[in-house]
């Protein structure tokens, strides 16, 4: 992609633990991905829990060591940075909308002050803190008159907004979404979704989208990255992956999305996974999903599969599925 805010290549993020034994082991969180956010744009992130999707994200914004490969943002080599260099432009072009907003915010904190922090710890005097005050709460549809409440006083989608408001506080280019409507009541997620889209088609913001809910990431992002066991399965236009998946995988995450037709999804038929994932310390030597895989065969377990694109736009790793 030309025009990327932020590229990933190859990006590993492995972290050396003690098992019940005593042996050191090496646990690959995140193991060889690599990706494009375009400005202006929507990256999700999918897969079970554990696939790794959230280390990712911790990872570019600096919450979590990464072991290797190369993370570019707006043309610069975040690895060239010092520490300091590093942490200021993550903190003034990078946010984060966290899963849980009752964690994340302080509960002895008034809206205003949790808001406001961000830009108190960046130096911003107080005038200009409470003009974006203003201004970011207009933006996410809280009133002014919340501002001197605090999160328990509010309502979980509100929260939610004041986590998006906090967010927006430094003006970013970028913010990752991690689970950011998953902990909120149905009828409140399509509020805080059509914000995000708002602020984006006005701010012109860049997401990664970090779900395990594919009918969300139908509606809000327009590439998607399928992991298992910190690799990519699947990646590629959000349309092409969801209408025709090529990988084993993909394809049975997407058979257990409910169809809105009742005769439709008596009559689809049904992807059940045998077996459990592996641990992520034992993982196949091949292809990680071959314990799992419906298609398996003796090279999946030894021969890990290259990424093969497709005429649709998508890429993805198996070798059942490549084209002799």
């Amino acid at each position: 992609m030309n025009d990327a805010l932020l590229s990933v290549t190859d990006l590993r993020v492995h972290y050396p633990v003690t098992d019940r034994a005593g042996n050191r082991r090496l646990l690959k969180a995140v193991d060889g991905v690599s990706f494009d956010i375009g400005r202006g744009r929507t990256l999700a992130l999918v897969g079970e829990s554990g696939c790794g999707k959230s280390t990712m994200g911790y990872g570019i914004l600096g919450l979590a060591p990464i072991t290797s490969g190369k993370v570019v943002y707006d043309g610069q080599d975040l690895g060239t940075l010092s520490t300091a260099a590093r942490r200021a432009l993550l903190a003034r072009e990078m946010q984060i909308v966290f899963q849980d907003p009752a964690a994340a915010l302080n509960p002895k904190m008034t809206i205003a002050e949790s808001i406001c922090e961000p830009m108190r710890i960046r130096g911003v005097d107080a005038a200009e803190q409470d003009r974006r005050l203003r201004r970011v709460m207009d933006l996410v549809g809280l009133s002014t008159v919340q501002a001197p409440r605090l999160p328990s006083q509010v309502s979980g989608g509100q929260r939610q907004r004041v986590v998006i408001a906090r967010a927006l506080s430094l003006d970013p280019k970028l913010i990752v979404c991690d689970e950011p409507v998953s902990a909120l009541d149905v009828s409140i997620r399509s509020q805080v979704l059509n914000i995000l889209m708002e602020l984006q088609a006005e701010l012109g913001l860049s997401y990664l989208f970090i779900s395990h809910d594919l009918s969300v990431v139908r509606h809000i992002a327009d590439e998607v990255i399928v992991m298992y066991l910190g690799r990519v399965m699947e990646q590629g236009p959000t349309d092409p992956v969801f209408d025709t998946p090529t990988h084993p995988y993909t394809e049975a995450l997407l058979s257990a999305i409910p169809l809105p037709d009742p005769v439709a999804q008596r009559a689809r038929k049904r992807i059940v996974l045998q077996g459990e994932i592996p641990s992520p310390l034992a993982a196949p030597e091949g292809c990680p999903f071959v314990t799992r895989c419906p298609i398996s065969t003796a090279r999946c377990v030894t021969e890990r599969p290259a990424f093969t694109s497709s005429s649709r736009g998508t890429a993805f790793a198996c070798h059942e599925r490549a084209p002799s």
